[in-house]
């Protein structure tokens, strides 16, 4: 007997419903399974569209924002703020080489693309030539300082007698150039950034301050051999005289970091340049730049006491750059001892905080102004400049890009002229937008610097009314 046989028809019928279930399971799995790829396929091409960020739209979202692809890869950041003649550089290599390069990136994309929304392509347009230069320029613009200083105002009639038979101002800069200056810090080498930060110190100098430049530890290579010649030789590489830049350049670019530290008789050799200026008739202020402890056996303590407490009385002031716990307390001790400050610097913008603003000789100035010299202030205002014009910049060239992007895309019919009309709206909208924020920013730096100018100008003439007397007596 056939087994079917054996089921009888109940079972054949059973057998025949299982097999149509299947069948039908069968058909919408596939169909499920079909349905699923489309579903996947569309959700993949959403999140291909969704790729793309949201562009900037309020100010603090535009501060961080990050460059542009085509940008980044492109366009050398120094490039892109470049101002002046310089421009048309910037112009040629736009139109030359960035465009084309643009509307090959723009035609890839749209020739698929054609309904997005004027939003959809600004958003897109900025995820390619956006300007990544504000976040490198905002803050610091931010937190830019005028470092107005208020001169130091003697008081007491001795005093006032003391600054007024003072003939001029000596400034005599030590510079270690020994081999641990030729390390790193954030900014850049130390010895570099150095001589870069005391170069833009003397520039801004009153025209009769005397400046000397000695160099020790540029001597020699640090080994034991050379020891006694490195510790032996301390030039003055700028003998004491009034400032000429050139010269003065000359003298800090013909030395570098190379040997040991002979502090201490660096200190002597200042003395020893200073022995004709007495503190009565001249105001005598050494500055020093090291990054560590005494090396050569000399005691710093005791030359920097021994000069302070002679008739030069000249103050002594350290910045100590990026210096350790031991060489701190050892420069701290003979800022001390010489009657000056100390401070300790870990990077370029601290050093160049504190040298160009801290670091500045007032007495000689009180007799002849009113408190403020025109250089201070013309330095501030391009120091603000210098900070607001890059932003600026890179500002306008955001619009230009997207605008010529935008264009293209109209001309070559990848967007309505609607659309575009609402993009170019919408870029013009946000350089607006950033430049007016930039500028109040600026305009709020300048007027902090002003009304501290003036502070500063009203309490100089209020201390020379009052020694009013004194100032104008005959000796």
């Amino acid at each position: 007997m056939l087994p079917y046989k054996r089921l009888g028809y109940a079972g054949i019928i059973l057998i025949s419903i299982f097999i149509l279930i299947g069948c039908s399971a069968d058909q919408e799995h596939a169909g499920s399974s079909e349905e699923s790829k489309n579903v996947s396929a569309e959700k993949a091409s959403e999140k291909k569209v969704k790729e793309i960020p949201k562009a900037a739209r309020e100010i603090e979202e535009v501060v961080v924002q990050e460059p542009g692809k085509l940008v980044e890869e492109h366009i050398d950041p120094e490039l892109e703020i470049i101002e002046g003649l310089d421009f048309v550089q910037y112009r040629n290599f736009i139109m030359d080489t960035f465009n084309p390069i643009v509307e090959k990136e723009l035609t890839g994309y749209f020739e698929n693309k054609q309904e997005l929304t004027s939003d959809e392509v600004y958003d897109y347009l900025v995820y390619q030539l956006g300007s990544g230069q504000y976040k490198t320029y905002y803050q610091d613009l931010v937190d830019y300082e005028h470092g107005h200083v208020m001169p130091e105002l003697p008081q007491g009639e001795d005093e006032v007698e003391k600054v007024k038979k003072q003939k001029q101002t000596n400034v005599v800069i030590l510079m270690d150039a020994s081999g641990s200056m030729k390390a790193s810090v954030p900014g850049g080498v130390k010895m570099d950034l150095a001589k870069e930060t005391i170069k833009k110190f003397t520039d801004q100098m009153e025209e009769d301050v005397n400046v000397s430049l000695l160099a020790y530890g540029h001597i020699g290579t640090g080994s034991d051999a050379d020891k006694e010649e490195s510790c032996s030789r301390i030039d003055a590489v700028y003998p004491l005289s009034s400032y000429n830049p050139a010269s003065f350049n000359e003298a800090m670019n013909s030395f570098q970091a190379s040997g040991w530290t002979p502090l201490a008789g660096a200190i002597d050799k200042a003395q020893e340049l200073l022995a004709s200026y007495n503190g009565v008739e001249y105001k005598n202020i050494v500055y020093i730049v090291s990054d560590g402890i005494e090396t050569c056996d000399g005691d710093p303590i005791v030359a920097a006491k021994k000069l302070n407490e002679s008739n030069i009385e000249a103050k002594v002031n350290i910045i100590g750059f990026d210096v350790d716990d031991e060489g701190q307390k050892q420069l701290m001790e003979v800022a001390e001892a010489g009657g000056g400050t100390y401070a300790t610097v870990r990077d370029k913008e601290e050093f160049e905080e504190l040298v160009l603003k801290k670091w500045k000789p007032t007495f000689g100035q009180l007799l002849s102004t009113q408190g403020m010299l025109l250089h201070d202030v013309v330095h501030q205002k391009q120091a603000v400049l210098d900070l607001y014009s890059p932003l600026y910049q890179s500002s306008e060239r955001e619009l230009n890009r997207i605008s010529s992007a935008a264009r293209f895309l109209k001309n070559e019919g990848f967007i309505t002229e609607e659309v575009h009309s609402e993009v170019i709206g919408l870029a013009e909208e946000m350089r607006n937008l950033r430049n007016e924020h930039f500028r109040g920013i600026k305009d709020e730096k300048d007027a902090e610097a002003e009304k501290a100018r003036n502070e500063i100008n009203a309490q100089v003439q209020a201390w020379k009314d009052k020694w009013k007397e004194v100032l104008e007596s005959e000796n």
